[in-house]
């Protein structure tokens, strides 16, 4: 894998302005980095036009941070894949743990947007994680491998092309996550890479794998190193934008 992956979900923790004001900042630091880094953001809803014509998407991808599974109908609420599409959306969101657990999003109905976002041409970014019980219990890898085989399996092989994945431990994310060590982080991705190369062959080799759970300056050189671990999702660290920059500057000096 040749291509690093930067990116963040900015949930529902900036204003308007000030996501609009962020993008552009983005834009910014992205304006001279190599090909070899892809930048991406996953604003509100509402700021995803204007983020999309800010950045023209030519070195930051803007994403949607969820979405339905079909293109159109009487579903109040919902955000359809055939109007992403239309305003320019690069990359979906799905299966976050907090609308898994907040939502009730199941594997079965992820399953459903993934293949949706694809038949759209819009990458899904699938994310997948073990809570604290399951880690306690052993069933890490058998809660992703699960996670992964139910999300993907509506997929050709072509079609898994399309595909990314990110590693997001629920005990790891959020304010008072523990970052995962970056052992654990390579174990986890490799028990991911077998499964995909299972699933796609070498396709599956290809597949980026993304590490997301209290990525921090102290931290992410070290995650960046690992064997599969193809770029990271960043939280709260990453919606300090010099933090940011930080990160993405790194990675263009020595990944590329």
């Amino acid at each position: 894998m040749s291509k690093i992956y930067l990116g963040t979900n900015l949930k529902m923790f900036k204003g308007y302005q000030e996501t609009l004001e962020y993008i552009k900042r983005v834009n910014e630091i992205t304006q001279n980095i190599s090909s070899d880094i892809q930048v991406f953001v996953i604003p509100s809803f509402l700021t995803i036009s204007e983020a999309i014509e800010k950045t023209q998407q030519k070195n930051c991808w803007i994403g949607s941070q969820n979405m339905a599974s079909i293109a159109e109908g009487a579903y109040t609420g919902e955000i359809s894949p055939k109007q992403l599409k239309e305003i320019g959306v690069t990359i979906n969101e799905l299966g976050h743990s907090e609308r898994r657990q907040f939502f009730g999003e199941t594997d079965q109905e992820l399953a459903k947007k993934v293949k949706a976002s694809v038949d759209f041409k819009m990458r899904p970014l699938l994310c997948v994680g073990e809570n604290a019980l399951e880690k306690d219990s052993n069933a890490s890898s058998a809660t992703v491998l699960r996670q992964l085989q139910i999300g993907l399996a509506k997929l050709t092989v072509e079609e898994l092309k399309n595909v990314m994945i990110a590693y997001e431990p629920v005990w790891a994310i959020g304010e008072n996550g523990v970052p995962a060590e970056p052992t654990y982080v390579e174990e986890i991705h490799q028990v991911m890479r077998d499964c995909l190369m299972t699933l796609a062959g070498e396709i599956g080799q290809e597949i980026p794998l993304l590490y997301g759970g209290s990525v921090n300056l102290a931290n992410y050189q070290e995650l960046l190193s690992k064997k599969n671990v193809d770029g990271l999702f960043i939280g709260r660290t990453a919606w300090e934008i010099e933090k940011f920059k930080e990160i993405i500057l790194f990675a263009n000096k020595n990944y590329v």
